[in-house]
């Protein structure tokens, strides 16, 4: 009985933290440097991928007459410069409201980081050649399953509970199958 009330407090516990992304924030590298690996055409131009996709643009839609109005009904004068907004528009600020990082530029928005966690301990090539020492240096693999509802989830104050339609007819305001295509950089087959 205690192990289960155990267990059932540490679940409510982890709930209530807000569902924290792993990692440390000191760990953070930034864009440039996964670019330079991660934008070769022949392994997938993952960088090339990112930049074309939202996430990229997380925080230019902060300049928005979309975002502003948001901005205005929360109190809030300039998106851009709210922890409120920049906590899921800008890895920097990994998730809080405090800048966290000055090797993320805050106007790369949602950067590789921010997916995948911190990359101090998994950059090294001779790492990442391996998906199994990548993933026990850190890396979040695959990041579809466990960083989109840090951002994606009914705190936000634009969530639609209706945004995405399932398979079975019903609505939902986030799906991860679907919003995963829509950002997808996957490494092709060799």
């Amino acid at each position: 009985m205690k192990t289960l009330m155990l267990s059932i407090s540490l679940t409510f516990a982890f709930i209530a933290s807000g569902w924290s992304q792993s990692g440390d924030p000191a760990k953070l590298i930034g864009t440039k440097r996964c670019a330079m690996c991660h934008k070769k055409a022949d392994k997938g131009d993952q960088y090339g991928v990112w930049m074309s996709k939202n996430h990229a643009k997380a925080y230019e839609i902060l300049a928005g007459e979309e975002a502003k109005a948001v901005g205005a009904k929360l109190g809030i004068d300039d998106p851009r410069t709210s922890g409120q907004c920049l906590k899921c528009h800008s890895t920097a600020y990994f998730f809080t409201e405090t800048l966290q990082s000055e090797a993320v530029a805050v106007e790369d928005g949602v950067s590789c980081e921010s997916c995948h966690g911190p990359g101090a301990d998994y950059k090294k090539k001779s790492t990442m050649e391996s998906r199994e020492l990548s993933i026990a240096g850190g890396m979040i693999y695959p990041a579809k399953e466990k960083s989109c509802v840090l951002c994606h989830n009914d705190s936000g104050p634009t969530w639609d509970p209706n945004r995405y339609t399932l398979p079975d007819g019903t609505k939902t305001g986030f799906d991860v199958a679907q919003a995963y295509e829509k950002i997808k950089h996957e490494r092709p087959a060799e």
